[in-house]
């Protein structure tokens, strides 16, 4: 035994966490938090809170990015990463089929009868790019279809078909590539006529602005790609595994069915990265078309004993748990409730979604005091009255939300599934309290606006 103390280290040393992220890792991630007061000394998670020193507890409404849909250190998740823990399987040989990953890839394929194999990464953009990869060689043409506002990832093929050039930006050149605009099936039919195309990638609903594919959208592009042989994939990085109120986002729509799925983050339970990319029999034996091409695709630590026993154990719970239906009830309670107040807030536009994941989205307001003060934010930069939203919510209210995206005035709400009525009513009442406050035309919420305009000035 070392004399290695977890515990002991953290105890002595957790106190440098911004001072260590400042010298040695994204020194700008610790610059943004203090700038807007995000930066908090959580010490430990449960379910959908953090909670601080103090024993203060904070709700969680971002889910880590989608990754905790079963919220936080979920009993049956630990205890199936002890057991394959305590178990000391010979994991990772890389010459042997161990059993794990065949059952993952067997209760993840009985949610998609329509496909029938799964290749184990380890994050959502990895299933990106194997769907990226897999789509070229099937089809044995270059070019991939994307969406604009779509996030797909950030390394380099994903980064491709990555529909915001504030992440593409110095990082050309790129896969080739073409957007379309969500919806617009004109553009989709004309980019295919080019007969170059081997796929189009596509968010059922778009993380960014939290925008869902119109009705019909998706299951004409789908025939529109067959027509031209080019393959639909559908990227449930973040929407899948129940996000949405079903079990796949694209299962809103009768007659979907695409031939490459991308799965991550929730997958994970949390503890373990994981990526899965489903696919079709004819895809796989494209790719995998003889016993010399067994690695043309491969990860060194995909469908590793510990991933796949998370993945496992998650799958059980959202089944004896009734998870994808309490998403649907209770994101069907929450948007209702946050609708009902666009008609008594000027500044609130709109509020859209489906199941727990859900868009508030504010807007240019009638009245003169406020459109001055909305005006003097957009010139400065757009996207700072949600940031100014979102920043009350966590210091005086403790719930962590996000903005949806750089220059968007809408905030997602991602929070983790398992959440319920009084998490609701939480956030419904502290979104009131912070929403009387900037219609009121004063108070702190339009002073801490007035620094984030100095903030933005200043960075240009």
């Amino acid at each position: 035994m070392t004399g290695f103390d977890l515990t002991a280290l953290l105890a002595e040393r957790g106190a440098e966490r911004y001072e260590l992220h400042s010298r040695h890792l994204n020194h700008q991630l610790p610059r943004m938090l203090h700038t807007i007061g995000f930066d908090k000394f959580y010490e430990r998670a449960e379910g959908a809170y953090f909670y601080d020193a103090d024993g203060q507890d904070y709700l969680d409404m971002l889910a880590g990015f989608g990754v905790m849909g079963l919220g936080r250190h979920h009993p049956v998740v630990r205890r199936a990463l002890h057991d394959v823990l305590d178990a000391q399987l010979a994991d990772l040989t890389r010459f042997d089929c161990p059993p794990l990953p065949g059952l993952l890839a067997e209760k993840l394929l009985r949610h998609t009868p329509h496909l029938d194999r799964v290749f184990f990464g380890n994050s959502g953009t990895e299933a990106v790019e194997t769907a990226l990869k897999f789509a070229r060689c099937a089809t044995g043409r270059p070019r991939v279809l994307y969406c604009t506002h779509a996030f797909h990832g950030l390394t380099t093929g994903s980064l491709s078909v990555n529909g915001e050039d504030g992440f593409r930006d110095g990082f050309a050149p790129l896969l080739p590539d073409t957007a379309v605009e969500l919806g617009d099936l004109a553009a989709l039919e004309r980019e295919l006529g080019r007969g170059d195309v081997a796929g189009f990638v596509v968010e059922p609903v778009q993380g960014k602005g939290v925008t869902a594919a119109p009705p019909g959208f998706l299951r004409a592009a789908q025939e529109l790609l067959h027509r031209h042989k080019a393959l639909l994939i559908a990227d449930e990085v973040q929407t899948g595994l129940g996000r949405t109120g079903d079990f796949f986002a694209y299962q809103h729509e009768e007659g979907v069915e695409p031939d490459l799925v991308c799965v991550a983050k929730a997958l994970s339970g949390g503890y373990v990265p994981v990526g899965a990319t489903l696919g079709k029999e004819w895809i796989f034996k494209k790719v995998y078309s003889s016993m010399d091409r067994v690695l043309v695709h491969s990860a060194s630590f995909g469908a590793n004993a510990q991933a796949m026993a998370a993945g496992l154990a998650v799958l059980s719970v959202m089944e004896d748990e009734g998870i994808v239906a309490n998403a649907r009830r209770t994101g069907d309670l929450l948007r209702s409730r946050l609708a009902a107040l666009t008609d008594r807030y000027e500044l609130l536009h709109e509020v859209r979604g489906r199941g727990l994941m859900i868009g508030i989205e504010f807007g240019r307001p009638k009245s003169l005091g406020l459109r001055s003060r909305w005006t003097m934010l957009q010139a400065a930069r757009k996207g700072l009255f949600a940031q100014m939203v979102v920043v009350p919510l966590l210091q005086r209210h403790r719930i962590l939300t996000q903005v949806s995206g750089d220059h968007l005035e809408v905030i997602k709400l991602i929070p983790p599934l398992i959440i319920g009525e009084p998490e609701v009513d939480r956030f419904v009442e502290a979104f009131t309290a912070v929403m009387d406050d900037a219609h009121s035309g004063g108070g702190l919420m339009w002073d801490f606006g007035r620094t984030l305009v100095k903030q933005a000035v200043a960075n240009r």
